[in-house]
């Protein structure tokens, strides 16, 4: 029984040893890619600035649509088909 106990022990050591290792790896590359990605940010928008371009403001659309931009054929279908679907 202590030879099992002790291989036992050992192998939960070893397990626990890597994922620690494995966890701390990760950790450490994540950090310096958020460094890394920042640094990379500041020296783009330091040395190629975005051109700030003037634009005219868009006439804003009305968000109901007037009667007159579906035909009329359009509208019976639809209401023909609303109609089936709710004497379902």
């Amino acid at each position: 029984m202590g030879l099992i106990s002790i291989m036992s022990s050992s192998l939960i050591e070893q397990g626990f040893n890597l994922m620690l290792f494995g966890m701390g790896t990760v950790f450490v590359f994540l950090t310096i890619l958020i460094f890394a990605t920042g640094f990379m940010s500041k020296l783009i928008i330091r040395y190629f600035p975005e051109k700030i371009v003037e634009t005219a403001p868009k006439k804003k659309k009305s968000a109901v649509l007037g009667a007159t931009s579906v035909a009329p054929a359009t509208l019976k279908i639809i209401q023909a088909a609303v109609d089936a679907h709710r004497n379902r």
